[in-house]
């Protein structure tokens, strides 16, 4: 059984927590179809690299950066009063692309014709 560090333990509840306040405190609309997709701790529990995805609406992902700069001093108020660290650790937003790769070759795998393995549609 793997056994978890403190920075995993601490990065779920950082996780769980901004979730929390995107869904119930926050109310910038650039921020209503943001999720939080993962969180990275350094080892030494001072910086969080905080992931987050889009789902479909009119805002881009820069938008959505700029909402969070500017909820940036709530955000971290929040997560202060309710983690209980010593130190409060640097936060950064950055955007997750990896569902976009996802996306990506799922569109690539339905243009395969995989019935007679000959007709190939072109990509974009």
């Amino acid at each position: 059984m793997k056994s978890y560090t403190r920075s995993d333990r601490v990065s779920g509840e950082i996780q769980r927590i901004i979730s929390d306040i995107l869904r119930k405190d926050i109310s910038d609309p650039r921020l209503n179809r943001v999720a939080i997709s993962g969180v990275k701790m350094s080892k030494d529990l001072r910086n969080a690299r905080i992931y987050f995805t889009l789902t479909e609406g009119k805002y881009t992902r820069e938008d959505a950066a700029e909402g969070f700069n500017s909820a940036l001093g709530y955000i971290k108020r929040t997560l202060a009063s309710q983690l209980g660290l010593r130190y409060m650790p640097g936060i950064r937003f950055f955007y997750d692309e990896s569902f976009d790769y996802g996306s990506h070759i799922d569109r690539v795998l339905k243009t395969i014709d995989t019935a007679d393995g000959s007709s190939h549609t072109p990509l974009e």
